[in-house]
């Protein structure tokens, strides 16, 4: 089966809202005001109110109310802003897959899970932005949700087959369809024009050795993925069987000491309860 049909023809699929391509258009030209940027999101008045809901929330920690899209801006910067736009419009995007496929709640709690799980490994590490990580645990499956919209009865025989062979996913579905999700997501998160991180950090979140230009990056993804597993924060539809960490990845990522899934959880928890109530609306 050739990965890039699943893709190719499907506007609905490739194309984001038009505030996300004007907000992308108002920061490309460095003459564009933070206030001017500010007005765009405000047309959206669900994203803006969202998107200030995030910012004060404990996922930040700023000591001061927010008031403003603007003000947003200058505290975290437009980049960030567009990291999490991205990350809220991919939630609202993919809403409607039948709960007999996947659980979409369980599904983002567990994307949820990765990115702020890579965000704290990531800031043990200098010369990493670890706010970018956020982002990249929220889309490193993504491709998984494409397969159970595009190629539902064979996602869902790959998925009651998981249930008896003690395999990975990925390897399933490449056994079945040649490509797996993370290959397919990553040629999604380019047809999107995200950059090459998101595209590497996705493609190779199960080989991260394979990763030619962000070893070190999805290798984070990776080893997140692998602890939200462990945590059982949410579920994205992997096999029950713990994964085996690649010894590899230590040596690539290099951190001080050996992560202690006790400290973690309780480092985190409060943060991952407060943002999935963001990103997913709940009471």
């Amino acid at each position: 089966m050739d990965i890039l049909t699943l893709l190719d023809g499907d506007n609905s699929l490739v194309s984001f809202p038009r505030v996300y391509t004007q907000f992308q258009e108002a920061m490309s030209d460095e003459n564009t005001s933070f206030s001017e940027i500010g007005d765009i999101i405000v047309y959206d008045a669900g994203l803006s109110a969202r998107l200030l809901r995030i910012v004060n929330s404990a996922y930040y920690g700023f000591p001061q109310k927010i008031e403003t899209i603007s003000h947003a801006i200058g505290l975290i910067g437009t980049r960030e802003l567009s990291d999490l736009m991205l990350s809220t419009i991919v939630i609202d995007k993919f809403k409607t897959i039948p709960e007999s496929m996947i659980n979409m709640e369980s599904f983002w709690q567990h994307s949820i899970a990765c990115g702020l799980i890579a965000r704290e490994i990531a800031s043990q590490k200098e010369n990493l932005d670890p706010e970018k990580f956020f982002t990249a645990g929220m889309l490193h499956d993504i491709g998984q949700i494409i397969l159970c919209m595009k190629l539902p009865q064979i996602s869902l025989r790959i998925l009651l087959e998981l249930q008896s062979r003690q395999e990975p996913l990925h390897e399933l579905e490449r056994e079945e369809l040649g490509f797996d999700h993370a290959e397919l997501g990553g040629k999604l998160l380019k047809k999107w024009g995200l950059a090459e991180f998101h595209v590497e950090t996705t493609t190779f979140h199960h080989e991260p050795g394979n990763a030619p230009n962000y070893s070190l990056e999805t290798s984070i993804i990776y080893l997140a993925d692998i602890l939200a597993n462990t945590l059982k924060w949410g579920c994205s539809g992997e096999s029950k069987i713990p994964s085996i960490l690649d010894e590899d990845v230590w040596e690539i990522i290099q951190l001080p000491d050996r992560i202690n899934l006790t400290d973690l959880r309780a480092k985190i928890q409060t943060s991952y309860d407060e943002t999935v109530n963001l990103f997913l609306q709940k009471a």
